[in-house]
């Protein structure tokens, strides 16, 4: 595998955090702007319900492990992605600055 592949699990949310988003991506810079910009729009699901604010993400340099947690965390219920986010981010405080070079 190609040194300086990088992959992130990630889970969004929406602003009052009643919806979870959970997905993988090579490219959360431009993932982040794209929920942004479908942001209330009804052509996804992330759209509909506006989940474009980042709470929760891991790192994989394997694409199939990030597939797999992926698919790991998707299965869980709502109590155990809460914990889970939690334990990464106590006060579920919005990340997105931390992949966005906001000017």
């Amino acid at each position: 595998m190609p040194i300086g592949h990088n992959y992130i699990v990630y889970i969004f949310t929406n602003d009052n955090k009643s919806v979870l988003y959970v997905r993988v991506t090579n490219q959360i810079e431009r993932r982040l702007h794209e929920h942004i910009q479908n942001k209330g729009k009804n052509t996804s699901f992330a759209g509909r319900y506006s989940c474009c604010n980042l709470v929760y993400y891991e790192r994989f340099s394997n694409i199939e492990h990030a597939i797999d947690r992926e698919k790991e965390i998707k299965k869980w219920r709502r109590e155990k992605k809460d914990k889970l986010i939690a334990g990464f981010n106590q006060n579920w405080n919005f990340l997105n600055d931390t992949f966005l070079n906001l000017e």
